[in-house]
């Protein structure tokens, strides 16, 4: 096992993510591990995904007074270092006062139990996995706040055009690779990033995948939803038509407002 060091600045994800890639293309390492939202929507060259591990909870949780997202209070501080919250929060309650707020889960919390905060917006999939499932107040619907494309899913890589270490492929779920493949299309076509105030999230039931979307301002004053069905046999060109539809309805000029105001 390679270890990879990373601490909590903004481009820490990145950095973490360019350094297992690194591993696995100069053989240093079989397989790297990823944070499925974290891995950029265009893979590095040379690299492959080889699993996609029975998918997490993707929902966005709610930690703080409210048991939904009109029972928190009135002009309430809520904190979040991710746009796309930012933007989904704002669209539909401008009333918060949403602040930037980084670190892990459990700095985070602490933060909140400090009185920093009145509330935080965190993955389900992230509480989940630290036993703290229980300190969220609700979870967001998809209606209310669509999660970011691979939220909640590890993606296994590994180097493009050799046999995967023995094993590999047996911790794989086919319906959890079709939904990821289906939303990191979405992510591509639109010309999104990781950072991207965007919302992809997909589902599968049966022969059938469905798959919602959400651009807008960081600010909430301006977005899109759309979502699309199709066949579950072809995740990437059900993806490849929300973006197709998003960007017809405005959504590129939306992204390249938002970058202008980084």
């Amino acid at each position: 096992m390679i270890e990879i060091e990373t601490g909590e600045a903004p481009g820490d994800k990145e950095r973490f993510v360019r350094g297992v890639e690194a591993a696995l293309l100069e053989g240093r390492a079989e397989a790297g591990v990823h944070s499925a939202k974290d891995l950029p929507g265009r893979m590095t060259a040379g690299l492959a995904i080889a699993a996609v591990p029975v998918r997490e909870d993707a929902a966005d949780a709610w930690l703080g007074p409210g048991d939904r997202l009109a029972a928190i209070p009135d002009g309430a501080s809520v904190g979040t270092a991710s746009l796309r919250r930012r933007s989904q929060l704002l669209a539909l309650r401008p009333d918060l006062n949403v602040v930037a707020l980084r670190g892990n889960v459990d700095t985070r919390i602490a933060r909140l139990e400090a009185g920093e905060v009145d509330g935080l917006v965190l993955a389900m999939a992230g509480l989940k996995r630290l036993g703290r499932e229980a300190e969220a107040s609700f979870c967001f619907t998809v209606a209310g706040m669509v999660p970011a494309p691979g939220q909640g899913a590890l993606v296994v890589q590994c180097r493009s055009g050799e046999e995967p270490p023995q094993g590999l492929l047996d911790i794989g779920d086919f319906e959890s690779e079709g939904r990821l493949l289906a939303e990191r299309a979405a992510v591509r076509g639109l010309g999104a990033d990781c950072s991207s105030p965007v919302g992809i999230h997909a589902r599968i039931d049966g022969a059938r995948i469905s798959i919602d979307g959400y651009v807008g301002l960081s600010d909430g004053s301006q977005w899109i939803r759309d979502s699309v069905e199709g066949s579950s046999s072809q995740p990437e060109a059900v993806g490849n038509e929300l973006a197709r539809r998003m960007k017809a309805a405005g959504a590129a000029e939306l992204l390249e407002a938002e970058r202008g105001r980084a």
